[in-house]
């Protein structure tokens, strides 16, 4: 038996597995042959402090020491074309943006065309090494006297003074149950016989195409249209793009949707002098929120040993380290960092009316 049964082999579960590790028996339930499989590996894998709602901000900043071995040289770069600048302000403002030249714009990503009228960046945005983090999550987890158990699909759960969780033939006993599941956090609550939340996955595309013109890339910001209508990121000497798209989905192993994906790619070619030609692969993962688009984190109010830690939509490895922590405090009546406005924000309790 254990003392904490973890539910979700992604960041969030094995962030959060880690943190009660320290001061109780865990056991990370993951279906899948390995960690990360779902959303966390198909991540943009960037640490941007001032990107997401106040309660997420307030987590980056929380988070942002503990990121500094993960973390690499990145910057962040915003474009805007002709009649977007209202949209184009709001966005560099909401992200402590600094105005610069399109000049100075091309610098940085020397494709951006004649269209561009607008621009600004700053250089505090990092690539994350997420595979590393959830490794070393998961070695502290098993430091700690815990197991990480891959492959165990959740076929069934109840609940009669302790957490019973049915994996395969085998039956996992547990006084806690952390439901870290992602996508399917609400279908783990519903087997558990806790009211869901209304987590809903939606699908984020991705397509990797050559590097554009032959360029080295690999200095290259992230770069974004306004009103998060497409991005692309350097990575492996080749250029992500994406149309930011976020279509509700049923949760499922996802994958790209073409006509998303060509609608997207043309977005971004109306900003670039190089044309997509051609893609060297595509795919596509599950940001998965809450109705209000806040994370869910703590217990559940009509069962106090269900713990929640869902709906981080696509700000998981951002916020893990505070938010893991956070959650670990809450658990075990530790005292936390964050504030108290925060922790409300956060809390499942919100969801559910006197």
């Amino acid at each position: 038996m254990s003392d904490i049964i973890v539910i979700g082999g992604g960041i969030a579960g094995v962030s959060a597995a880690a943190r009660l590790s320290a001061h109780a028996k865990v056991t990370l339930i993951e279906g899948e042959d390995s960690l990360g499989y779902h959303a966390s590996g198909r991540s943009a894998a960037l640490f941007e402090e001032n990107y997401g709602l106040p309660s997420v901000i307030t987590l980056n900043h929380a988070s942002a020491a503990f990121h500094q071995p993960y973390l690499s040289p990145r910057g962040f770069l915003l474009v805007g074309r002709a009649g977007e600048d209202e949209a184009f302000e709001k966005d560099a403002k909401t992200l402590k943006c600094p105005e610069i030249s399109v000049n100075e714009a091309r610098n940085h990503v020397p494709i951006l065309n004649e269209t561009i009228t607008r621009a600004a960046y700053h250089a505090d945005a990092f690539d994350i090494d997420t595979d590393r983090m959830i490794q070393d999550f998961a070695k502290t987890v098993r430091a700690n006297g815990g197991q990480v158990l891959t492959g165990n699909a959740v076929s069934a759960i109840s609940f009669d003074k302790t957490w019973s969780v049915r994996c395969g033939n085998e039956t996992l006993t547990a006084d806690l149950l952390v439901n870290a599941a992602g996508a399917w956090a609400d279908q783990v609550a519903v087997m558990a016989g806790v009211n869901p939340v209304g987590i809903t996955p939606h699908r984020r595309s991705m397509a990797r195409i050559p590097a554009p013109g032959g360029h080295d890339v690999s200095r290259w910001p992230i770069f974004f249209g306004v009103g998060e209508t497409w991005y692309a990121k350097p990575d492996a000497g080749a250029l992500l793009v994406s149309p930011a798209d976020e279509d509700p989905v049923e949760p499922h192993d996802a994958w790209a949707d073409d006509m998303v994906l060509a609608e997207g790619l043309d977005r971004y070619e109306n900003h670039v002098t190089e044309p997509v030609t051609r893609l060297t692969s595509s795919w596509a993962g599950l940001r998965s929120f809450a109705p209000d688009r806040t994370l869910v984190l703590g217990q559940d109010p009509e069962n106090e040993r269900f713990i929640w830690c869902a709906g981080q939509g696509g700000y998981g490895f951002q916020t893990a380290p505070a938010a893991s922590q956070l959650l670990a405090d809450l658990t075990l009546e530790q005292a936390p960092e964050i504030d108290a406005a925060t922790i409300r924000s956060l809390s499942p309790a919100r969801f559910y009316k006197d």
